[in-house]
């Protein structure tokens, strides 16, 4: 038995008795098989809104079922319990002070306690480095405040994650804040969703957030949702996962 191969991608397989051929098998390979590739560790960290718990967002990652995503590690925490101004200083779950609902484009910010809530998503990004995530398997996603707080960590962030994706957020710091923002940073894709009838954070709030980042030399794929007020549609977070399918990087 004699196994030779061509230069085109055909095996033949002839089989010989005494020298005489018997029969000949024809392999010809399948062009569209591809050998899965072995995905790396990634993360995604959600980013609950105003008044709202990380455990009560949890069921948003059994919507990710492609096979990319079976080596994501997901994490919801929780925010702080603070006075809040929009709600006559009541206490309630907020990463970071509001001054005003609904929120505008030119709605007052306060930059010192947002910047402290960003040290800590930063520290749950530099615990996921640490444990070996690649950076550019790194996602971070948020809702109303919290997508707030996902585009300024990610501008902070000194490195190049994966993306981050806002819905129903807005642009909670001044332009004086740009200047922190590292040309790594810069690198990072931002997704920002937003629907044209919310009336909590203003579609105008949402739609003026891309310009404002271009003029930082920041590219925004923006979307924008008619009829959805502010909540999070199946639409939204299916393409958020095609988004960041799109962008996971397979393992070496």
């Amino acid at each position: 038995m004699k196994l030779v191969l061509l230069t085109k991608p055909i095996l033949l397989l002839t089989l010989t008795l005494s020298g005489t051929t018997l029969f000949t098998l024809v392999f010809r390979p399948n062009p569209s098989f591809r050998r899965p590739e072995s995905m790396a560790r990634s993360f995604i960290l959600w980013l609950h809104g105003l008044g709202d718990s990380g455990p009560a967002n949890e069921p948003i990652k059994n919507l990710f079922t492609s096979p990319e995503f079976r080596n994501t590690v997901w994490s919801f925490p929780s925010a702080p319990a603070n006075p809040v101004t929009c709600n006559y200083g009541a206490i309630m779950p907020s990463w970071f002070d509001i001054q005003e609902i609904p929120v505008t484009a030119d709605s007052p910010k306060d930059e010192s306690s947002l910047v402290k809530a960003v040290k800590n998503v930063h520290k749950m990004i530099d615990k996921e480095i640490a444990a070996g995530t690649n950076p550019n398997n790194i996602f971070v996603c948020g809702f109303s405040q919290g997508g707030a707080l996902t585009l300024t960590s990610v501008l902070l962030y000194p490195k190049t994650l994966g993306g981050g994706a806002v819905f129903s957020g807005w642009v909670p710091f001044n332009s004086s804040l740009i200047e922190q923002i590292s040309p790594d940073a810069k690198r990072t894709p931002i997704l920002w969703s937003h629907g044209m009838d919310d009336r909590t954070v203003l579609f105008e709030a949402g739609q003026a957030g891309p310009p404002f980042l271009e003029k930082a030399g920041i590219s925004c794929e923006f979307k924008a949702y008619p009829g959805l007020t502010h909540s999070i549609s199946s639409e939204e977070l299916k393409y958020l996962e095609l988004w960041i399918k799109t962008r996971l990087q397979s393992s070496s």
